[in-house]
């Protein structure tokens, strides 16, 4: 019997994760799948994505598909943009908590999730920031979650915390979620909305990649300086011999 129930279990359990990824891959599913409870969900998934260390979940997406499809979900859009904005608050000022409370305990190298990695680019994207990173990093996944956690490491002042806060989640949670009620008229944007939906994924993770790209090259130039320094210094012992 536990063969035959083991595999059972293994083929849900690869079911529902291929249902899992469908969803990230099309948000529209997700927000249609849960049904009455769609209002929750989404304050749900943005609040643990705004700080609560989960950086998996679907966040750009998911609030622009909301905006865009709330008419068609039942949903008032004010309230929407209400609690999309207040949970996104929320979440941070939950991960800035995580982050002085427990610092850096609780990554790991080895981790699946929680890599010592994302919090170290995090520490980083923040120290070369400031307060700024917390409205610039509510457009990068990843970071958007881990930089309020890299404040809360780093003992950032809490008002000026809180102010960041409030400019990066207006503009991410209310900004993304009313752009996308905006553009629900166009036949465009409903005929296309995979694509679109894509789009704002690449351009979400630019920002990530350009700093990839620049800390390569820095780091290259800071090589060959080194490099450049030390024929120098070879060069000046041979001739003193």
């Amino acid at each position: 019997m536990t063969p035959v129930l083991t595999d059972t279990a293994l083929v849900m359990w690869v079911s529902w994760l291929e249902t899992l990824i469908g969803w990230f891959k099309d948000p529209e599913s997700l927000l249609l799948a849960m049904g009455p409870w769609v209002l929750l969900g989404v304050a749900a998934i943005v609040f643990i994505e705004s700080g609560v260390l989960f950086p998996v979940l679907p966040g750009d997406s998911l609030v622009f598909s909301a905006g865009l499809l709330h008419t068609q979900l039942g949903l008032s859009l004010w309230v929407l943009v209400l609690t999309i904005t207040i949970c996104a608050i929320a979440g941070s000022q939950v991960g800035y908590w995580i982050g002085k409370r427990f610092g850096r305990g609780l990554f790991s190298d080895d981790a699946r999730v929680l890599k010592t990695e994302y919090l170290v680019q995090s520490e980083n994207f923040f120290a070369r920031y400031g307060g700024r990173s917390l409205v610039i990093g509510r457009f990068v996944p990843f970071v958007r979650t881990f930089v309020p956690i890299a404040a809360g490491i780093a003992g950032y002042n809490r008002t000026r915390f809180t102010l960041w806060n409030l400019v990066g989640a207006l503009l991410w949670g209310t900004g993304l979620t009313i752009l996308g009620a905006a553009l629900g008229g166009v036949a465009f944007i409903h005929d296309n909305l995979t694509a679109i939906i894509l789009l704002i994924v690449f351009v979400s993770i630019l920002p990530m990649v350009f700093e990839f790209v620049l800390h390569k090259v820095r780091a290259r130039k800071a090589f060959e300086t080194a490099d450049q320094i030390a024929d120098m210094t070879i060069s000046e012992d041979a001739r003193d011999d």
